[in-house]
């Protein structure tokens, strides 16, 4: 009897063994996955910001063009700066007053649709 129990605990401590070998796997699975992501998501934003630092100054340098190209035309020292003004404030009226927030909400909709869930979109046509 002695050599059954001893047969029968070496079969479950291998096993044991396995499951905790198979645990800690998947923990450095799981470990380098966030890594990835996060590596990843790194350099996506410092991309972002980037081109964002660009875009702006890109920007207000060739508003400051476009404003100082109209004072040199309208012979003036600040009319082509209100011009500009002028603009972004008729800009930001039609933007406050004439665009609904659907208009956005389906931009975002039609921009961020299979993203976060694609795995599980994907998951359930299979």
């Amino acid at each position: 009897m002695a050599n059954n129990d001893n047969g029968t605990r070496e079969k479950s401590t291998n096993i044991i063994e396995n499951l905790m070998g198979y645990i800690d796997t998947r923990i450095d699975i799981i470990r380098l996955e966030i890594q990835d992501k996060l590596k990843t998501s790194f350099v996506s934003l410092l991309h972002v910001l980037l081109l964002g630092f660009v875009g702006i100054m890109s920007f207000i340098f060739i508003n400051l063009f476009i404003a100082l190209l109209l004072n040199h035309l309208l012979d003036s020292s600040f009319w082509g700066f209100g011009i500009v003004a002028l603009f972004y404030v008729a800009v930001l009226v039609v933007l406050i007053i004439g665009l609904d927030k659907k208009v956005f909400q389906n931009v975002a909709d039609k921009t961020f649709d299979n993203t976060i869930y694609k795995t599980d979109k994907r998951d359930k046509t299979l």
